[in-house]
């Protein structure tokens, strides 16, 4: 468990998060890491990440994906359909600083807290919504999810080798990198209001953030290249060889960015010099070649010949190794938490240091609506409200 010394420099911002899935969830923690006072709507079902796994996979019926984007925030149980719901969550977005959702377009304008609705009565109010492609246009009432996106924005067409089909990366970082940029504009909205004293709308999206992880290769495209993937080793389809992963004798090292003089010495194979050493279209002979000399040689053989001729490698680690990584262990990259259900939770660290300090959990994700009488008395509500509330089922 981290320190009292997070560092808590959102203390005092109140979000009111409409999220679910991974994109939403996502942006809320970094927010609550940093001190802001989440708390999470949820319908007395439960968000839908509370009882799914991609894998299958629990800990005693609790779900990992619960647990990777949920910490550090407060859990409120309400049956927004109900008048008297609307009425609470009013209550709510009057004084907060932020509302988050990552509802399908218009839904919360259906229930009356569109961003209008919600500038008419707190117009200092930050409004950020989350979606697959954007609040409007053509795709708007499409179903917007990680590997669906990677698709349409040609980030799985730029993938794998020339013999490969289109390949999909091996991680939802397109949901996770949407949260980044959600997360990016509520500060920046937030230090503007500052200055200005007035809130605004701030909208992310899946395929906005697909196409700004591939910032580099189209911009490449939008000014003329028309690269293709190459046949040999794994190379990207805008960087000369050798780029990519290559098979040794006994397993993969992957190779970065390596002049034709370095690849000449360490394969002791000076056809490396010549013209087409240092020319784009000629990398899949420069690949070809790199691919037959690693294969005569061990993993940790070449690891050695690398290391001492202070080439641009790594090797190529599953998960396992990454968690027994030196560097990983010693950026302090995991945490973990003792869940009454589940017992111990190994989970992700805040990604950045604050005065050499990552944040990590001072609260565990909650139970269901464990925060809801806690959060109405804040409010005002009298005990004999809330508890009226509760057998009338707007709140749980």
């Amino acid at each position: 468990m981290a320190s009292s010394e997070n560092p808590r420099m959102l203390d005092g911002i109140r979000v009111v998060s409409f999220t679910h899935f991974l994109q939403g969830p996502s942006a809320t923690q970094l927010l609550a890491d940093l001190g802001a006072d989440v708390i999470k709507i949820e319908p007395h079902s439960g968000a839908f990440e509370r009882s799914w796994s991609a894998p299958d996979r629990f800990l005693n019926g609790y779900s990992p994906f619960f647990a990777l984007g949920n910490r550090n925030i407060r859990s409120m149980a309400l049956d927004l359909k109900h008048p008297d719901a609307r009425g609470i969550v009013r209550d709510l977005l009057a004084d907060a600083d932020v509302l988050i959702e990552s509802f399908r377009p218009g839904t919360l304008d259906r229930l009356g807290f569109g961003y209008d609705e919600v500038a008419s009565f707190n117009p200092g109010i930050v409004y950020a919504s989350l979606s697959g492609y954007g609040s409007d246009g053509p795709y708007v009432d499409r179903p917007g999810q990680d590997v669906l996106i990677q698709a349409l924005s040609g980030l799985a067409a730029a993938t794998g080798g020339a013999d490969a089909p289109p390949t999909p990366v091996g991680a939802s970082i397109v949901d996770q990198h949407a949260g980044v940029l959600g997360a990016f504009g509520i500060l920046a909205a937030l230090h503007g209001r500052a200055r200005t004293g007035r809130g605004t709308r701030v909208e992310s999206n899946l395929l906005n953030a697909a196409l700004d992880l591939q910032i580099e290769p189209l911009t490449y495209a939008l000014n003329g290249l028309t690269g293709e993937r190459s046949s040999a080793g794994v190379s990207s389809i805008y960087y000369t060889a050798p780029y990519g992963v290559f098979r040794t004798a006994d397993g993969h090292l992957c190779i970065s960015l390596t002049s034709a003089k370095l690849l000449a010495t360490v394969f002791e194979d000076d056809d490396f010099l010549t013209d087409r050493g240092a020319a784009y279209e000629a990398r899949d002979d420069i690949n070809t070649r790199v691919a037959e000399h690693m294969l005569t040689r061990s993993t940790a053989d070449w690891t050695e010949r690398f290391t001492a001729a202070r080439m641009w490698f790594a090797p190529v680690n599953g998960y396992a190794d990454v968690m027994a990584d030196p560097q990983v262990t010693h950026n302090e990259s995991f945490d973990e938490f003792d869940d009454p259900a589940a017992g111990a939770v190994r989970v992700l660290r805040h990604p950045v240091r604050y005065g050499g300090v990552r944040p990590g959990v001072r609260t565990i994700p909650p139970a269901l609506g464990a925060h809801t009488r806690e959060i109405l008395a804040e409010l005002g509500y009298s005990a004999e409200a809330i508890e009226g509330h509760f057998e009338q089922g707007v709140a749980s």
